[in-house]
Parts: structure tokens; sequence; C-alpha cells
């Protein structure tokens, strides 16, 4: 597994596995029940913990990284 996946907090894990859902941050927001303010800050440090430049390049590196696991 990769080392930035250490770094995560349980909140951070959270949204990066509901970004790779697809969901944007106002359904991320609503689904665990914080402000989207929030939820964009977990992104923030969601991207800058993968050395993600965007939301696509965070769940790319989650499944390089060995965080998500593709479905069969």
């Amino acid at each position: 597994m990769a080392p930035w996946v250490a770094r995560l907090t349980d909140r951070e894990a959270d949204v990066l596995r509901l970004i790779a859902t697809g969901l944007s941050n106002q359904e991320i927001s609503e689904q665990l029940g914080v402000g989207p303010q929030t939820i964009k800050t977990h992104v923030t440090a969601v991207l800058a913990k993968t050395g993600s430049r965007d939301r696509t390049q965070a769940v790319i590196a989650a499944y390089e990284g060995g965080f998500l696991m593709k479905k069969h």
C-alpha cells in the first residue's frame, strides 16, 4: 500500500471513497452530514496527501496505491 494511505484521516478516507463513486462535494456533504466547506477542506487534504492535482488523479492514486480495490 502507498505510504500516503497511512496519513489519511478516517474522514479523508471516507471522502476519497465517495469521490471514487462519482459524488460531488455537495452530495458527499449530504451523505456525511457535514457542510460543503468541510468537504472542500477534506478534498484539498486528500489531493495534497495523494500528490494529485485533481479528483480524477486522486482516484487513480487510490487504485494504484492499493487504497481502493477493483471490483471483479
